[in-house]
């Protein structure tokens, strides 16, 4: 029986041993207490590695963005973000529900807002409108393909939000494929941005936790907010410890997800069953069916083979490449799909 390659998500990673050794060789302590040292160095080394302050060790990239949210914002507040962000369509209205804040939406470019079209959705001073308070930006964009922020990109944003006295978040969930398929440095981030949530979890291949990052005035505040969602984990350096082997581990190696994903997508695009892809660029690969299948029948079709995928949308298909998604993998996923 061929194995099963799973490409939903590159959250599907299990720890390898190596990560297993650190994890069961970690200190721990009452994070609560301020007291595991594996927890604290993890968020020491997250914040340096972005030039910030500080660091708040979350168990999900949902928890991060929506603790950065609720500590930016505010009830009669607004949130500009793309309208294809995860904190809109995927974290169960939390930003209405957690921080009773309202959205302006943008229809940017593959999940990607110009300058320009931030600064025309800053709400005016008029008590008919909610209060423009916070920036959101995300990278990699999910919906849009693994498309990616370059640092000039972003320093425009920036100046956007500081000349209007806007907050700058970053939904960094993949954010490690952006540096590496920019080869941008990681530290520059904390020129720009007032707060950054950083997932271990996906592409780096912990298997749980996500760190949040700001001033140490901003973790302060979201140390609290953390209690109240119930994130407080106690002795949970054993994950702090897979995060740590991630960061130390697994970053580079990203490049090979990015060149598998390229390989599905030239394949792809070869394809008469496939209307169009989206132009990869990190380790998302998206696509429109034609006519020749529905996106139900396909994902059986692939799953017959062992294959798993994710429906996207009526017609569309995500693949996602990760460190669990080998060369025979890939091999046997690209000769199914020349099958056809």
């Amino acid at each position: 029986m061929t194995e099963i390659t799973d490409l939903r998500s590159d959250t599907v990673t299990k720890p390898t041993p190596d990560m297993l050794q650190a994890m069961f060789a970690a200190q721990v302590g009452d994070d609560v207490y301020e007291e595991d040292p594996t927890i604290n160095a993890l968020e020491a080394k997250a914040a340096a590695m972005f030039g910030m302050e500080a660091g708040l060790f979350c168990p999900s990239g949902t928890m991060t963005n929506q603790i950065a949210i609720k500590v930016h914002t505010g009830p009669l507040t607004e949130v500009i973000c793309d309208v294809t962000a995860h904190i809109y369509q995927y974290e169960g209205g939390g930003i209405a529900s957690n921080s009773y804040a309202s959205v302006a939406l943008v229809n940017g470019e593959r999940g990607k807002m110009t300058p320009e079209q931030v600064e025309g959705n800053i709400r005016p001073d008029n008590l008919h409108h909610p209060i423009t308070k916070l920036v959101a930006l995300e990278n990699t964009c999910n919906k849009g393909g693994g498309s990616y922020y370059t640092i000039k990109e972003i320093a425009a944003i920036s100046e956007v939000c500081k000349r209007n006295n806007l907050a700058l978040h970053l939904d960094g969930a993949r954010v490690f494929n952006a540096l590496v398929a920019s080869g941008e440095n990681a530290k520059d981030y904390g020129l720009y941005f007032d707060s950054i949530s950083v997932c271990l979890s996906k592409g780096l291949g912990a298997p749980v936790g996500s760190v949040l990052l700001g001033s140490k005035a901003f973790i302060k505040q979201s140390r609290r907010v953390r209690k109240v969602f119930g994130g407080g984990m106690r002795q949970a350096g054993y994950l702090a410890a897979a995060c740590i082997y991630a960061l130390d581990n697994n970053i580079e190696r990203l490049k090979e997800d990015h060149r598998k994903a390229k390989l599905m997508e030239e394949t792809l695009l070869q394809m008469n069953y496939v209307e169009s892809v989206l132009p990869v660029e990190t380790n998302i690969v998206i696509f429109k069916l034609n006519q020749k299948y529905n996106d139900a029948a396909f994902i059986n079709t692939l799953a017959e083979q062992n294959i798993r995928v994710s429906a996207f949308g009526p017609q569309m298909i995500r693949f996602v490449t990760h460190l669990d998604v080998t060369d025979e993998m890939l091999e046997h996923t690209l000769k199914v799909l020349k099958s056809l």
